[in-house]
């Protein structure tokens, strides 16, 4: 019997400790796939962090106010890998960024490609066909 609760307590607690962990890393915990962006405008920052790598862009607003848009990407070694570096995206870019908008409605949003002046795609997440290194 005390064999069998160690057993039930323990796979309590690793089940607590572990659905913390799956939902950090759930999409559908933070972005909602039915609102499908694309925005375009000029980096601010570019942020090469673990465990997410973030693009900072300022947008043209409908009201024609800038707004800044927080775009999440795969690591930093995952976009190495692909040939994304620190110096692929400086200030001042103009690029493009389709993905989608975090569930909440602010300017955040998990990022699927970007698009670069030259028209140049990039996959921001793991390697995909039309994508290849980043040449700005």
């Amino acid at each position: 019997m005390k064999t069998r609760l160690v057993i039930v307590l323990t796979a309590l607690g690793l089940l607590l400790v572990a659905v913390p962990v799956w939902a950090h890393h759930a999409f559908a915990a933070e972005f909602d796939q039915n609102k499908p962006i694309k925005v375009q405008g000029s980096v601010v920052k570019w942020e090469l962090t673990n465990p997410h790598s973030w693009i900072h862009i300022d947008v043209k607003g409908a009201d024609g106010k800038m707004v800044t848009w927080m775009i999440e990407g795969a690591s930093p070694n995952n976009l190495y890998r692909l040939g994304l570096t620190k110096e692929s995206l400086p200030p001042g870019s103009v690029i493009s960024v389709e993905g989608y908008q975090a569930k909440d409605g602010s300017t955040r949003a998990v990022g699927r490609n970007i698009v670069f002046a030259n028209g140049k795609k990039f996959f921001l997440g793991l390697s995909e066909a039309e994508s290849g290194p980043a040449k700005p």
